[in-house]
């Protein structure tokens, strides 16, 4: 293979996939755009994934724990109360000094029985979160290229839900709504986030009611916006594209009654998305100047489906795309040739994918996008030929370098430009630091440099690995030079 084929596979690898690693290079070939379209004809299946519960059992499961926890708990302070008053003398009215300090340290004695029998009951929700974490990495490591795993890593973040608020549910969002529909029609995709159980617990439309409702004139309360701002200003239409706090109030009407069946009143399909009726805002309702009669559930799908149809949706998706990929301010030509791609094919996020780099502007710049946390550390991994890790050490050194799996600080997920993340550098050396000491025995840079990178390394970072004073010291050099960094 050609100096300058090599160098088009190792930028096809960086810019659109998961980095290099052993083997990489031949599968690209000297068709690097091919290489990257044919990555798309495969399925976007996780293997072992059958192994994992779904979202709504995930959610149960986690439910049971919380209400056996509960129920150990007050079983525990019944159960001292009950030896206390037992045990406690019969006074007479001389022998009262002194009462009070002992009825509180009786209380303290209960409280502390049921915290320890609360804690007893084991917390399901963090090793579900760990053995998705586990299965979605070590897809990323396996892949030849990757492109299609950064696309649907890009979709989660685009529609992000947070593992802060609902854990047990994010791994499985993300399998469920955004990877089976990645490759698919932005509507599809849209209709699938949007009435997942995680973004409407999320988004707290749970608890959103109609003003006009059974539920909302019986309880007293009203609704909650959240969820019609973010899917217009995030998810589809974009910041100040027309929409006003009227259109913002209409569809948070319509999108009321959108829930999940409570986990205590069904056992088999708790944790499910259903429509509730009860909570929903009777009547049709106005958004973006188009009136919406529906009663019921269709009422919601309807407008989705209008925004996903939205010539500044189009323009939207294919800035994010573009700025996630190619650079922080991407070419107009390529955004508007995406755009377009996204209106002739009525959203085909695949052949959006496929006009992005079929197109000569992304390909024209320089590597100089930073990476961002994640993309830099499977890379990483990926260049030793490790295909499994272990999700405890990974995730957090996730969480380290500020961008921990699942759990983006906003709806708006993680930025992807570089002024968010370089003061962040300095954390990574740690990082390679630590990494590097644990592989030394197993990777070796120059193996590195010229069989994974087929040589496509700047000369300096050759001339530094080469003068470093052990192996360790020239894995992270290596790691952390801009071979690395950015694509």
């Amino acid at each position: 293979m050609s100096n300058s084929a090599k160098a088009d596979s190792v930028l096809a690898l960086h810019r659109f996939g998961m980095g290099p690693r052993p083997g990489s290079i031949a599968a690209v070939g000297t068709d690097p755009r091919g290489a990257l379209i044919a990555e798309l004809d495969r399925p976007l299946v996780l293997t072992a994934a059958a192994a994992l519960p779904s979202s709504a059992k995930a959610y149960r499961t986690v439910a049971d724990a919380n209400a056996r926890r509960t129920a150990r708990a007050k079983q525990a302070q019944q159960q001292a109360k009950k030896q206390q008053m037992a045990a406690a003398p019969v006074m007479s009215e001389d022998q009262t000094q002194g009462q009070a300090q002992g009825q509180s340290a009786d209380k303290d004695a209960a409280e502390m029985a049921a915290k320890q029998a609360a804690e007893a009951v084991p917390d399901p929700g963090r090793p579900i979160y760990l053995q998705e974490a586990k299965l979605r990495t070590e897809a990323a490591l396996a892949a030849d290229i990757g492109f299609a795993e950064r696309l649907v890593w890009f979709w989660s973040n685009h529609f992000c839900v947070s593992a802060n608020k609902i854990q047990s549910m994010s791994g499985a969002y993300e399998r469920e709504a955004v990877r089976a529909n990645t490759l698919g029609r932005f509507v599809d995709l849209l209709l699938a986030v949007e009435g997942h159980p995680a973004m409407l617990f999320y988004l707290d439309n749970l608890a959103s009611m109609g003003a006009n409702s059974t539920a909302g004139i019986n309880r007293s309360r009203g609704l909650n916006e959240n969820i019609a701002r973010e899917i217009m200003e995030l998810h589809t239409l974009g910041v100040r594209t027309g929409y006003t706090q009227d259109d913002v109030i209409s569809f948070a009407n319509v999108m009321t009654g959108w829930t999940l069946v409570p986990p205590g009143d069904n056992p088999e399909h708790g944790g499910a998305f259903t429509f509730n009726p009860r909570l929903h805002e009777p009547g049709a309702q106005t958004v973006l100047g188009k009136r919406y009669e529906q009663e019921d559930a269709e009422q919601g799908r309807a407008v989705l489906r209008d925004l996903a149809a939205h010539p500044a949706t189009a323009t939207h998706v294919a800035t994010k795309l573009a700025r996630h990929f190619v650079a922080d301010e991407p070419p107009p030509a390529l955004v508007a040739q995406m755009a377009k791609t996204f209106r002739d094919t009525e959203g085909d996020l695949k052949q959006v994918a496929i006009a992005m780099v079929s197109s000569d502007e992304a390909w024209r710049g320089p590597p100089l996008k930073l990476k961002r946390p994640g993309e830099w550390v499977v890379g990483m991994v990926r260049a030793t030929g490790i295909t499994s890790v272990d999700p405890v050490r990974y995730t957090g050194g996730q969480e380290l370098l500020g961008e921990a799996l699942w759990r983006p600080p906003a709806p708006k997920g993680y930025p992807d430009d570089e002024a968010s993340w370089i003061d962040g550098v300095g954390r990574r050396l740690d990082v390679a630091n630590y990494f590097a000491e644990r592989i030394t025995g197993m990777a070796d840079p120059q193996v590195i440099i010229e069989d994974v990178f087929g040589s496509e390394i700047a000369p300096e970072v050759k001339q530094a690995v080469g003068r470093a004073e052990s192996r360790q010291q020239a894995l992270a050099l290596l790691f952390m030079s801009a071979d690395f960094q950015r694509r």
